[in-house]
């Protein structure tokens, strides 16, 4: 009785194709392993920077993916994107994928630093290495997040086709595995037409003629840097130079708006751009203003004071790359400073270090540099006690490098001694325990964290920091509220169009689509399997009479056997 029922609906389905497809079309569908919302993840990556530096190229000069995923752990590397998260990466592993691979992208934690110290310390190892290289494979990195750490282990499921014993393992493997498509469309990364750096000066006249009386220059690079210049947010190195600077210039502001307590000095305040960049935006300030017919305070320049990383550790140095004469206005300085910290805090540890310049050298290690290669006697002031500390230019360097209180210790110290310098308040030593900067003259460290809050929370790469970005005209407008008659001023400069000094690109972020593929084998497998189907249903549909005839033979023989 079956058998008829179901020869009935064979053809009803052989002679009605639509409804065929209307029923099994569905019925597919349902069944269908995969969800469609997961066969693609869009997601956004930072490209490694890119930059050439008098006429030498850095970075990765490549932009474009489209490739198969694999693991950092693959044999095969030609025409395919590896996959790994930062711990997992190795110098070794990075020399191979960089000569053979033809992607890579890099996986960071949500919290870089909540990683394993013995991870940060490698990374702080890695990353100067990786900067330093010229890559033509296009290098990202993606923060993390729950899909993305899907992606990733579906991807190290398709290791085991590449390194399976045998072909047949192999073949299975690949049929198996969960692959992706990296791709990263668009155009292929340009040089920035007409790039700029961006410095922000401003000055508080002392008491006299202007024209006639010292200077006293103090300076901090606002940017920051990284192996990714999305990722560079330089919370210590520099955004806490610039802080201390800002705070400096409240102080000494309210004291050179009376005219009983403003000084026979000028100060210069100087926020300089590119300072990553072998400190560009100096170099290019200091020789127009050497130049200009207009301006002459640098050339009556007594010192320059530099800030670079000081919101952080437990001690203050005073890099020179000559060592100060005695009774001149850099040693005073100096010894002002060491003197206030000896008395205020004496657990601190305060001493001047001696560098040469190494003119030989690609990169300056020090701002202050710039000005000592001009004759200006100048000091960089840092928690630092090696320029090669990686931590100065690393992604690493976020908001948990900095301590604020640290930071208003050590903008106490720089205000108290330079404020000693400036009145002649080390003449006697009864003076030596007078504090200037208490009760409503005190650092504020609300102040200071309000700045080092927004600073660390901004990508601030030299390439990012165009005249009209974000951080540059709120540290404009932050400099105008503390220098009054409009003498604050910006200073743009552009590269030499002939023999550019710098060239910054674009595409720095791009957006990047993983798309769920099955390997061309799987295609071959389920050819192959849907052509046995079909052959089957039309073996079924042609010789149907002789599969029923069969079918009640085995029935009738069932029925005798009960």
């Amino acid at each position: 009785m079956w058998i008829e029922e179901a020869n009935e609906m064979l053809d009803m389905f052989r002679g009605s194709i639509p409804l065929t497809i209307i029923l099994i079309v569905p019925v597919l569908i349902m069944i269908s392993p995969g969800v469609p919302v997961d066969a693609a993840h869009e997601f956004s990556v930072y490209r490694m920077q890119q930059y050439d530096l008098q006429g030498t190229q850095y970075g990765c000069r490549n932009a474009l993916v489209n490739m198969e995923a694999r693991p950092i752990n693959s044999n095969v590397m030609v025409r395919r994107c590896l996959v790994t998260r930062l711990a997992e990466l190795t110098s070794e592993r990075y020399q191979e994928v960089i000569e053979g691979a033809g992607a890579l992208l890099i996986l960071l934690p949500k919290d870089i630093n909540a990683l394993p110290q013995s991870v940060v310390q490698y990374w702080l190892e890695l990353e100067p290495q990786i900067l330093e290289q010229e890559s033509k494979v296009p290098i990202y990195f993606a923060h993390e997040d729950d899909r993305l750490i899907e992606i990733y282990e579906d991807i190290r499921t398709a290791v085991s086709s590449d390194q399976a014993a045998s072909g047949a393992e192999a073949l299975l493997s690949a049929v198996y595995a969960n692959g992706f498509q990296m791709v990263v469309s668009g155009s292929q990364s340009k040089p920035v037409k007409d790039g700029t750096i961006t410095s922000i000066q401003g000055m508080l006249k002392g008491k006299g003629i202007e024209d006639q009386l010292p200077t006293i220059a103090i300076v901090a690079h606002y940017d920051s840097y990284g192996v990714a210049p999305y990722l560079a947010h330089g919370a210590d190195s520099n955004g806490s130079g610039v802080a201390a600077l800002l705070e400096l210039a409240r102080l000494f502001s309210k004291l050179y708006s009376n005219s009983k307590t403003q000084a026979k000095y000028n100060l210069l305040f100087l926020l300089s751009g590119g300072g990553k960049f072998n400190y560009q935006g100096t170099k290019r300030w200091i020789e127009d203003s050497l130049e200009s017919t207009e301006t002459t305070f640098l050339s009556e320049v007594s010192h320059v004071l530099c800030l670079d990383s000081i919101g952080s550790g437990n001690g203050l140095f005073m890099h020179v790359s000559k060592p100060p004469k005695e009774r001149t206005v850099p040693h005073s300085i100096l010894q002002e400073i060491i003197a206030v910290s000896k008395t205020l805090y004496p657990e601190l540890n305060t001493s001047m270090i001696h560098k040469k310049i190494n003119l030989a050298d690609d990169f300056l290690t020090w701002e202050h540099e710039r000005f000592s290669m001009r004759r200006l006697p100048a000091m960089t002031l840092s928690h630092f006690a090696s320029y090669v500390d990686p931590l100065r230019n690393s992604i690493l360097d976020d908001g948990t490098t900095l301590d604020v209180s640290v930071l208003a210790r050590n903008v106490k110290i720089i205000a108290e001694g330079l404020a000693r310098h400036l009145y002649g308040l080390s003449s006697s030593s009864s003076n030596q325990s007078l504090e200037i900067f208490t009760d409503l003259m005190a650092v504020s460290e609300p102040s200071l964290k309000s700045w080092t809050t927004f600073l660390s929370s901004q990508s601030r790469a030299a390439q990012l920091m165009t005249k009209d970005s974000p951080v540059v005209n709120t540290l404009y407008a932050g400099m105008e509220k503390m220098f009054p008659n409009d003498v604050v001023t910006k200073i743009t400069v552009k590269a030499d169009k002939r023999e550019p000094e710098f060239i910054f690109y674009d595409g720095m972020t791009m957006k990047m689509n993983a798309y769920n593929v099955k390997p061309a084998v799987f295609d071959l497998f389920l050819a192959a399997a849907i052509g046995c189907y079909i052959g089957i249903v039309y073996l079924v549909v042609q010789k149907f009479p002789a599969l029923f005839s069969l079918m009640q033979q085995y029935s009738s023989v069932k029925v005798k056997h009960q």
